[in-house]
């Protein structure tokens, strides 16, 4: 045994509201009824079967944060590998003993043929990170809304539902993924795989109608015609009436621009050519003026505020429209930005910068966001949902695929090498326990080597992830183009088992077992890194603006 099961209450109990601060906080034991309480503060904890529920009760004062610590010796002798908070940024990896390391939702303990997880059920009414050191775990639960803490108002909060399990005599990514179905019982998956074209990696928002056409006609060379499952065309950003390259693109999303005059029109053709017509928005930015400052984020004009009603309406009405016009799959993006003001490394373990508040202050960040995400479920009518720079955890069964890493790229093989890689090889045991996932395009547009680009096409087509590709019209000779062929060919029907060997050593693993067969991959040009990538941003090549 690696640990002391945590099937049991917690030991401490640590209050943090607007008038301690992050570094001042009251601790509390917890008492053999499972709560601790504090002033008009009440944490509650209880044992439910193998999990162990923690609520919270406040009747006036605006609470920030809890705790929860369980003490036990934890062993010298593990590495933890450690989730993230929406996206990976090449940054995944196993690591030894990190007491202030913040590890979002849940981790994974490994030494030699044991492996523990610990972490908190799916869609929690809190944003959860760990900590552990040598001498035991803590939960942190963010409760705030926005940069201030939450009014309860004597409401009970459920904020999350621990679980724990000892995995022996199984690879740690073998664990990892039997974790994973523990924490999400009930993922929603696409009927059949998804796979196909998006056109961001060679077009980076600038593309039109007869373009995208074009692009189905090229993805259909490299599909078999009598392949029943018929690939994707995903339209990204650059559609939009109002598109402008130069601010990440908002809406209105009622109707393209001069270079895409008929989105339905348009969704028709695809399908017309033997695709399935997918479509990219950004629904809290916009950029439409007639909309009232009372739907918008305080010191954030263009993004909206998902706890408003009228907003929640307003994103049901454009997703609803978008399914209308007859797209089948909604790549939905930027609501974590567009919320927290930061991207996923830059959230760390205050999340956002504080002194802000949504509309609806009695409501949790994860409340809110939760709301926001069923709200595009429900008003998918059956389109596929993909999330990007969206929260995982927080999207897990209300989404059917989730982008789970930032940018790979069309011009620079390093960032896909680092960011993509990284994030296939660390999230893969999320594939099919809470979504599909989508480690990010192959991008093709002459400047990456074709011997790299073919074996990030290899691995991600036998990942049993979707296999998306951005092909630059006329780039790729007829050889590359069959070779590409078999690669969705394969992923056409996502059959293979896949997992990283040696990602307990590196961030990057080149060995891979496929279909019970290990492949080994170079990711490295023979002279070393080629230039250095950013670890945050969008991957947009800086000569395209």
């Amino acid at each position: 045994m690696i640990f002391q099961p945590m099937t049991r209450l917690p030991d401490f109990a640590i209050f943090e509201t607007e008038q301690t601060g992050y570094d001042r906080f009251y601790v509390q034991p917890i008492a053999s009824d499972g709560t601790a309480v504090q002033d008009d503060m009440t944490i509650r904890t209880e044992l439910c079967g193998d999990l162990v529920r923690i609520f919270l009760c406040a009747q006036k004062t605006p609470v920030c944060r809890i705790r929860v610590r369980w003490n036990f010796p934890f062993p010298k002798g593990v590495r933890l590998l450690a989730d993230a908070w929406e996206r990976g940024y090449g940054d995944l990896e196993w690591r030894g003993l990190c007491a202030e390391r913040v590890m979002p939702w849940y981790f994974l303990a490994n030494r030699g043929e044991d492996t523990i997880g610990i972490g908190v059920k799916v869609r929690p009414s809190s944003m959860a990170f760990w900590q552990a050191d040598e001498h035991g775990v803590t939960l942190f639960m963010d409760v705030r809304s926005g940069g201030m803490g939450v009014h309860l108002n004597g409401r009970e909060l459920c904020c999350a539902e621990v679980a724990a399990r000892e995995y022996a005599a199984c690879s740690a990514f073998q664990a990892a993924k039997q974790f994973c179905s523990v924490l999400c019982t009930d993922p929603i998956l696409p009927k059949e795989p998804v796979y196909g074209s998006n056109n961001w990696y060679y077009a980076y928002g600038f593309s039109s109608h007869e373009e995208i056409l074009h692009d189905v006609d090229v993805l259909c060379e490299m599909i078999d015609e009598k392949e029943p499952n018929r690939p994707f065309m995903v339209i990204d950003d650059g559609w939009q009436a109002l598109h402008d390259s130069n601010t990440c693109n908002g809406g209105p999303w009622d109707r393209g621009n001069a270079g895409f005059p008929d989105m339905p029109g348009l969704a028709r053709q695809i399908k017309e050519h033997g695709c399935k017509p997918g479509i990219w928005v950004r629904l809290l930015r916009t950029h439409d003026e007639s909309l009232p400052d009372s739907w918008r984020l305080p010191g954030g004009h263009e993004h909206l505020d998902p706890s408003v009603p009228e907003v929640l309406d307003y994103v049901r009405e454009s997703v609803s429209r978008i399914q209308g016009w007859g797209y089948l799959l909604l790549k939905h993006d930027f609501s974590t930005y567009d919320i927290f003001g930061k991207w996923g490394p830059e959230m760390g373990e205050e999340l956002t910068n504080p002194g802000w508040t949504f509309a609806d202050n009695t409501k949790t960040t994860a409340e809110i966001i939760l709301q926001l995400y069923r709200t595009i479920y429900e008003a998918s009518n059956g389109m596929y949902i993909l999330g990007c720079n969206c929260i995982g955890h927080l999207g897990a069964g209300l989404m059917h695929l989730q982008r789970i890493g930032d940018d790979t790229s069309g011009v620079h093989w390093e960032r896909t090498r680092r960011v993509g890689v990284n994030t296939l090889a660390f999230r893969l045991a999320q594939n099919k326990a809470f979504f599909d996932v989508d480690a990010d395009c192959v991008g093709v547009m002459g400047t990456i080597p074709w011997e790299k680009n073919r074996q990030w096409s290899k691995l991600v087509a036998m990942s049993g992830t979707s296999l998306f590709v951005s092909a630059k019209p006329g780039v790729m000779t007829e050889e590359e183009k069959r070779e590409m062929a078999e690669y969705f060919s394969i992923n056409a029907k996502q059959a293979d088992t896949c997992e990283p060997l040696d990602w307990l050593d590196t961030r990057c693993p080149s060995e891979w077992l496929i279909n019970g067969e290990k492949v080994t991959f170079d990711w490295y040009e023979e002279s070393g890194l080629m230039g250095f990538t950013p670890l945050i941003g969008t991957g947009v090549p800086v000569e395209v603006y």
